[in-house]
Order: structure tokens, then C-alpha cells, then sequence
């Protein structure tokens, strides 16, 4: 059982992005959410889409706008008048992938709607608790803050998305390759599933297994540490941020065939996993943080 075919049908779609595509993957092995921030245009809803029709998930996409309610995500009960009772008419947060597109686009009382549903896998609809579906995955959109009828996530929102990613401009070669190629909605269409959905449990429990050693965990330590003592944050990284860098280390190092996280691993998904976390002080707003962690913070 490998996820080499899924790579290379999702890389088929979306070309030139296969570090993109191999961290949103690692995402998912990881049972994370993943938030990719980018401009309109450069594939963002079509990495989701590749991803879910080559897993053989169930998908639904949700476009945000400035008048969506939260009823409108989990869905809403209506009296049915020949039995006499409320039936709940579920929403399109009942399936295993949701695309929440351009997500900053909606006021910050329906972004929160996604809150219970990315932390516990269930939602409570007028007082029940429902389950979702599992596995259970949100890949959400937003278009750059400084864009017209933007609402910034707010942290703890932020925080629950293991992951960020930029797709940015493809290189010269994968743009000629895709004005000349054929439409992408034509290409997704014709994609078939490469794993069934028990086969994408098994490797997330393979993930939760591979080995991190003490030397390992003294290097993700320092780096929480550093984060929390350096002047230059506003705040450090929480508990839940080193939780998501090991599982996103683990799920890297299961793309890489190994059965144990190294440093490289850490430092490949070090930059998804905490530049959406880590706020520079106002004094340092031109530093990226995952660079100085990158620098300062020595490996064991």
C-alpha cells in the first residue's frame, strides 16, 4: 500500500506544485486541517479537488460569502408537516473532504461554525451532538488580508489548521504545459479513486507509529521554547503547535519511506506548520518566523 500513485495523479492536475501536493498529503496522513492562502486563480480549489477524487472521498464545497449563516454549514431542522416533527436536514459539513473556499469572506460568527467540527469530529445542532464522517478533512481557502471584503481568522481559528501552504505562479514549463493541456475540470472528471478509504486509515495509523527519538523531541522542545522566550513574537508557540509539528514530521518522514522523524523532517514542514501560529512583534513584522527558527534553534 503506497501513496506514490495518488502524488503523481493529484501532481498530473495541478502541475508543478509537488512539494504542495506532498504537504497537504502529509496534512491528511497526519489528521490535520489544511489552510492554503494564496490569490484567486492559482489552483487552490483544484488541489482539493484532485486530492479527494483520487482518495475516493466524499466531497462538498462550501463558497463563503459575506451573508452565509452558520445553519447554512451544519444544516438546519424543518417541520415536516406529514409526520408531525422537526426532520434535520444535514449540511455539507457531513462528508469526508470539505472545501471551505475563500473562507475569510464570511463574518467570523460562521467561520467559528467550523470550530467544533475541525477540534472533535461532531457538531451540535440545536442541542445534539452529530458525528461527522470519518475520516473527517477541511481544506480551506483564503485570499490575501489585504483584499476587499476580507474577515482575518481570527487565532484560535488559525490554530486549528495543522497546516498553511502557498501555491503561488507555476514555473514557465508547468504554465505552457497548462494552456496547452486540456481544462482541469475536464482532467479531474476523469480521475479514478487510487485507495479506498479504509486503506487511508491504515496509513494514518502507520503514521502515529513512526519513531521519534529523545534526541528528537529535545530538538521540537527547542524550538517551542525559543518561540516562547524570543522578544521578537508576540506570543509562542502553544502546546497544540508541537503536537502538529511532530505528527506533521511523522507524516513527511512516512512520504520519505523512513519508520523515524530526523531534523530534516522537522525542518521540512517547519514553515506550514508555525508561520500562521507565530506573530513577529511590531518591532520585527519583517521577519519570517520559521527562518529565524530555522537558524537559531541548533540540532541535537
Amino acid at each position: 500500500m503506497s501513496i506514490q500513485p495518488i502524488i503523481e495523479q493529484v501532481a498530473s492536475v495541478v502541475l508543478g506544485k509537488e512539494r504542495q501536493i506532498r504537504l497537504a498529503l502529509a496534512a491528511m496522513l497526519a489528521r490535520g486541517h489544511l489552510l492554503i492562502e494564496d490569490l484567486p486563480g492559482v489552483g487552490k480549489t483544484t488541489l482539493a479537488h484532485a486530492i479527494s477524487s483520487s482518495m475516493g472521498l466524499e466531497f462538498r464545497r462550501v463558497q463563503f460569502t459575506s451573508d452565509m449563516l452558520p445553519a447554512d454549514i451544519l444544516g438546519v431542522s424543518i417541520f415536516d408537516r406529514e409526520t408531525g416533527d422537526f426532520k434535520f436536514h444535514p449540511g455539507p459539513i457531513f462528508a469526508n473532504l470539505i472545501l471551505a473556499d475563500e473562507i475569510n469572506r464570511t463574518t467570523p460568527k460562521t467561520q467559528s461554525a467550523l470550530l467544533e467540527a475541525m477540534e472533535e469530529g461532531q457538531v451540535t445542532v440545536e442541542g445534539e451532538t452529530r458525528p461527522l464522517p470519518e475520516p473527517f478533512f477541511v481544506i480551506a481557502t483564503q485570499n490575501p488580508v489585504d483584499q476587499v471584503g476580507t474577515f482575518p481568522l481570527p487565532e484560535s481559528q488559525l490554530d486549528r489548521f495543522m497546516m498553511r501552504i502557498q501555491l503561488g505562479y507555476p514555473d514557465p514549463e508547468a504554465e505552457r504545459l497548462l494552456l496547452q493541456g486540456s481544462s482541469r475540470k475536464e482532467i479531474i472528471s476523469r480521475l479514478s479513486p487510487r485507495m479506498e478509504r479504509a486503506e487511508l486509515h491504515l496509513l494514518q495509523e502507520k503514521v502515529r507509529q513512526i519513531r521519534a527519538s529523545s534526541a528528537l523531541i529535545d530538538y521540537l522542545q527547542a524550538i517551542l521554547k525559543y518561540s516562547r522566550t524570543n522578544p521578537e513574537f508576540m506570543n509562542g508557540l502553544s502546546p497544540r503547535a508541537g503536537l502538529a509539528l511532530l505528527a506533521a514530521s511523522r507524516a513527511w518522514a512516512y512520504l520519505a519511506g523512513r519508520d523515524m522523524v530526523l531534523p530534516e523532517d522537522v525542518q521540512a514542514v517547519l514553515a506550514s506548520v508555525v508561520d500562521h501560529r507565530l506573530v513577529p512583534a511590531q518591532d520585527y513584522a519583517r521577519i519570517c518566523p520559521s527562518d529565524m527558527l530555522l537558524s537559531e534553534v541548533a540540532v541535537p
